[in-house]
């Protein structure tokens, strides 16, 4: 009963919106939030879950529902999201979450570094994944980052046609140019800035041995294998000059202790009147750790940055910030659309894997559509 009562008392003073019912391990049922807005609930399969959930309730959440020991009886889990973060966005209000975030933040500067070797393995467990699972959830063209939604109603393949659009406006792209495309994905924008925007040459490079096979075959299947090429190669190792440089969704695991390297690099490589854009996620307010749940189960080395964490690199590099962009809620949308597509698939995504990953990917789609809605991702 004891238990019962710190749980209870814990979701009540998390400044809930809505209506969250809770049924604990021994039955007990009580409801928390303000009554104004979506409603959800959830039971615990065990007492030791509940133990779990208040002494890391940042880690937990995620973990006790991939592992099916929290029960979404009622609602939907952005509905669940809506109810948990809609009203605090995200501001840790227990003080355990407080401490446990001054803990992580130290762990990860003392353990955080990004070396050729770990950044290789942090991309291979989650890019390197069967790759039918991504064909489950993305567009035709396989961009696995935010689209743009230039328009209300566009499907996801016309928003991410958009984006590359966006892109190639941004950087002036066009005939003559030598483009690098730092963590080209599966090589969409690549193919798109020599196909469409008609760049003389462009070079992708990724740690993902699969995704490179894939840019590659891809390359082949439209004619572009002179123009376009795919390398297996960290950023570190690029040589060469080029007039424009782009990177969409790669910084994000590049580390704090490695920004000054990254933006070296990348002023290093352009040409002296080149251009370069970055695209990633980030967030406002002060620097802060990356989600537990996410850097351990999907984006291991991962983490978000602030403005005031890339800034001091950029402006060592001797570069110039001439423009900024934040397209928060186009990525909620994005991830709406990947989690509707999963779930449509999510009889094969079992078959690829099993019950426990589509929990897991279910859990990271809806919680990542959340942070940028609720929370403070950008």
């Amino acid at each position: 009963m004891v238990l019962d009562h710190l749980l209870e008392k814990a979701f009540i003073v998390s400044g809930l919106s809505g209506t969250l019912t809770v049924t604990t391990a021994s039955g007990r049922r009580f409801r928390a939030g303000d009554g104004d807005g979506p409603a959800a609930a959830i039971r615990f399969a065990d007492a030791a879950a509940e133990r779990e959930l208040l002494l890391d309730p940042e880690l937990k959440f995620g973990e006790l529902f991939t592992d099916g020991r929290l029960i979404l009886e009622a609602g939907s889990l952005p509905e669940l999201m809506a109810v948990l973060l809609g009203r605090n966005h995200g501001e840790p209000s227990l003080r355990q979450v407080r401490a446990l975030t001054t803990l992580r933040r130290l762990g990860r500067r003392i353990a955080g570094r990004n070396t050729l070797l770990r950044s290789r393995r942090n991309v291979e467990r989650h890019y390197d994944l069967d790759d039918r699972l991504y064909t489950l959830f993305l567009d035709a063209d396989r961009l696995y980052s935010c689209a743009y939604y230039a328009t209300p109603g566009l499907s996801l393949e016309e928003a991410q046609a958009a984006k590359m659009r966006h892109i190639a406006a941004k950087l002036l792209a066009g005939p003559g140019q030598r483009v690098l495309d730092i963590g080209c994905g599966w090589g969409a924008l690549g193919l798109y800035l020599a196909g469409v925007a008609g760049c003389s040459s462009v070079r992708g490079i990724t740690l993902s041995a699969e995704q490179q096979r894939v840019a590659q075959a891809r390359a082949a299947e439209r004619g572009l294998s002179t123009r376009v090429r795919f390398a297996l190669e960290d950023y570190r190792s690029t040589h060469g000059t080029f007039d424009r440089i782009v990177s969409v969704g790669m910084f994000e695991h590049v580390g704090p202790a490695h920004y000054d390297a990254f933006f070296r690099t990348a002023h290093d490589r352009l040409a002296e009147d080149g251009v370069m854009l970055l695209h990633t996620i980030g967030r406002t307010g002060v620097p802060w750790p990356t989600n537990p749940w996410i850097t351990r189960y999907i984006f291991p080395g991962g983490h978000l940055p602030t403005l005031s964490e890339m800034m001091p690199a950029i402006e060592r590099a001797g570069l110039m910030l001439a423009d900024a962009e934040v397209l928060r809620l186009h990525y909620a949308e994005t991830l709406s659309a990947w989690r509707t597509r999963f779930l449509a698939h999510r009889a094969e995504a079992a078959a690829l894997y099993d019950e426990r990953f589509c929990r897991m990917w279910e859990w990271y789609l809806a919680s990542a559509e959340a942070a940028f809605r609720y929370e403070d991702a950008v």
